[in-house]
């Protein structure tokens, strides 16, 4: 078995032209890079610049990396999300009002989608899908007519802008009053959940096996509950997309 040197990459991302960080090559044999994506472009990076190999594990809460059905914090996060929605819809119901809650994810909906499924949100608004306003009016009637509250969630990468760019359009179109709850850095802590520890311990082993035996440049994920390989540069170069199944079933509850 090889003696290996693992460094440790945490949620970082690289410029090697402007870093003054020496490498020795004859002590560092391999990297175990966790990250999201600027992680794996730093180590995809150093690998062409320096030739030194690597093994990704997925940490990021957005769970966008291609590769893996979920990463490392994910699942902390849209628990901690739904706690807070959970509290909103508790003052939403005691004040007859319409919250917007806007929630991370700036380039993908997966943390909206299932904190907004598991938080019975009234309309879920992502990056993958245009806002559909008429929808909105129409989830909201029930709003004026028998409910006591609404919620709707906005991922933040949304290509209107956000909750409160939305939460005003609605305004001036139908004329619901609203309020606005940014979720913002919140969701980026809290004790991990059972889920989230279990995976990491998954990956690390498996991190640590692919390195002894000689696969690099891959990042480790599971997919429908075994471990896959995936080359790095395909986990932040393909797109990984929502599960159809669950939109679908957001747009059912939200009826």
């Amino acid at each position: 078995m090889r003696n290996f040197l693992f460094i440790f990459l945490l949620f970082a991302q690289f410029v090697l032209g402007q870093s003054n960080f020496k490498i020795r090559n004859d002590t560092l044999e391999a990297l175990v890079a966790i990250g999201g994506d600027g992680t794996f472009r730093g180590a995809v990076a150093l690998y062409e610049e320096h030739g030194i190999p690597s093994v990704g594990i997925p940490a990021t809460i957005d769970n966008d990396l291609y590769g893996t059905d979920y990463t490392i914090g994910y699942d902390t996060a849209v628990n901690t999300a739904l706690e807070s929605i959970d509290k909103i819809r508790d003052t939403a119901d005691a004040h007859d009002r319409l919250f917007y809650v806007e929630v991370m994810g700036r380039t993908s909906g997966f943390i909206a989608v299932e904190a907004g499924i598991g938080g019975g949100a009234e309309y879920i608004a992502i990056p993958e899908e245009q806002t559909d306003y008429e929808e909105i009016r129409n989830v909201l009637k029930g709003f004026r007519k028998d409910k006591t509250s609404s919620i709707i969630i906005v991922a933040e990468g949304d290509e209107e802008g956000g909750a409160f760019k939305i939460a005003k359009k609605v305004k001036e179109l139908y004329g619901f009053d609203y309020r606005v709850v940014v979720l913002g850095h919140i969701q980026r802590g809290g004790a991990p959940s059972a889920r989230d520890r279990i995976l990491a311990s998954k990956l690390g082993v498996a991190a640590v096996e692919a390195l002894i035996n000689g696969k690099f440049n891959v990042m480790v994920g599971e997919v429908k509950g075994e471990i896959k390989l995936t080359p790095l540069k395909e986990t932040f170069g393909r797109k990984k997309e929502l599960d159809p199944y669950l939109l679908k079933i957001a747009k059912i509850l939200s009826i």
